[in-house]
């Protein structure tokens, strides 16, 4: 094995090992909140926002992390994120009181963020001819790793005793997940600043932006709507607690063996808009399984929703697939994700003043349902063969920054849509 491809192998590691860490820290906390809250006495104030502090910091935080990568280097800010999640995981397993905790998830979900927005970059950058593949693997990952956090954290709570230990373990994943970024730093060390930085809001005034980042935001808030409030209509549906939490659980697992084929796939494609609306249709169907008949056919909306969820990975693919180079690629991830997941917060929030409003859950499932159809307007538009270079240039011409043979433009910006060519793949700045 020569020393490209040792690179490429301890590279992709790092990626698909930096997956297992998008979630834990978001989701763990959930099934153990009554306890949690009840051990630090904690307000419903407190816990509402606890609820709501993933997608708050995602956006917050998320919107820094080119910064964060230009002033160290995209490299050593990886690993910054890793110790952030590590320390706000293990930290926040030994608060005294509500507000630590708080602050102490907060780091954690800043070191999510970071991760978040980079990973995109990365791939861009490290496997240019493999942005689709690459992308499918660490968002399977990423899935599976949301479903074992969502299923085993109850378990190993009581397993050890309390929800301290249940809710420190996921932070062994951030800290297995640095040793190989601790050896791909080097790549830093060998990495021209660029020529010129993009910025966010040169990006965010682009319609392909807008675009993206419309499209992140709906199919976020849809997720966490259904993972924030779904339990609680199947416990009022007639099922136990755990039946309820297995579930969603199910939700989750359905998108684990899919993102390894849907998002590959959609990245293939000349037209990748027949695979993003096939997958938005899960959502709709999911809904009216719960509206018909929300026990009896409870397996087949959860496997239907699980479908819809597969809308996040397709859209990492089009970040990665709507730019030329990984400056770019980092600039739009962070507009896409800051802007989607601020408008995702409104998702659990209208869920649950519909539902207290109507004491019902039509209403609220209703709404998810009408938010589909935006969701695939959108997606009619970023499926288009678009480079957001393009249209920056009509804003801020500038000289090109990627090459004619770039993931994303196969030759030209016009056909776009030859984004991956089946080349080997070969780390840069080895």
């Amino acid at each position: 094995m020569n020393r490209r491809t040792t690179s490429a192998a301890l590279m992709l590691a790092g990626i698909l090992l930096l997956a297992l860490n998008l979630r834990p820290a978001a989701v763990s906390v959930g099934p153990v909140l009554p306890d949690v809250g009840s051990s630090l006495d904690m307000s419903a104030t407190v816990a509402s926002l606890l609820t709501a502090l993933p997608v708050l910091a995602f956006s917050a935080f998320g919107a820094i992390a080119p910064w964060v990568a230009r002033t160290f280097g995209i490299h050593r800010a990886t690993l910054l994120s890793l110790f952030a999640v590590a320390v706000g995981l293990f930290s926040r397993s030994l608060a005294a009181n509500e507000w630590i905790f708080l602050a102490l998830s907060a780091v954690a979900l800043a070191g999510m963020a970071v991760a978040n927005v980079l990973l995109p970059s990365l791939v861009k950058r490290h496997f240019p001819q493999r942005v689709g593949v690459v992308t499918a693997l660490y968002s399977t990952v990423s899935a599976l790793s949301m479903t074992l956090a969502l299923v085993l954290t109850v378990p190993i709570s009581h397993a050890d005793g309390g929800w301290r230990t249940g809710l420190a373990v996921w932070g062994v994943y951030a800290v297995v997940a640095a040793m190989p970024w601790l050896g791909l730093m080097r790549h830093d060390r060998s990495t021209p600043p660029p020529a010129k930085s993009v910025r966010l809001v040169d990006v965010a005034r682009t319609p392909l932006g807008l675009g993206l980042a419309a499209f992140f935001g709906l199919q976020s808030l849809q997720a966490y709507a259904v993972f924030g409030w779904f339990p609680s209509l199947w416990r009022g549906s007639g099922f136990s607690a755990g039946e309820a939490g297995l579930l969603v659980g199910l939700v989750s697992a359905t998108a684990v063996p899919l993102s390894l084929i849907v998002p590959a796939a959609a990245a293939w494609r000349r037209d990748p808009r027949p695979i993003l609306l096939t997958t938005i249709a899960g959502f709709p169907l999911g809904y009216l399984c719960v509206l018909v008949a929300p026990h009896a056919l409870a397996i087949p909306a959860a496997l239907l929703i699980g479908v819809g969820t597969l809308t996040f990975p397709l859209c990492l693919v089009m970040i990665g697939l709507r730019s030329r180079d990984h400056e770019t690629t980092a600039a739009l991830s962070a507009v896409v994700q800051s802007l989607g997941y601020l408008l995702a917060a409104a998702g659990p929030f209208a869920f649950g003043l519909l539902h207290t409003a109507t004491d019902g859950w039509t209403a609220p499932v209703l709404m998810l349902m009408v938010l589909t159809v935006p969701l695939g307007a959108l997606a009619l538009y970023i499926g288009r063969p678009l480079l957001v270079e393009q249209q920056l240039a009509r804003r801020h011409p500038r000289p090109a920054t990627g090459s004619a043979g770039s993931a994303g433009s196969a030759g030209s910006a016009e056909t776009v849509e030859d984004t991956e060519e089946p080349a080997a793949d070969e780390p840069s700045g080895t």
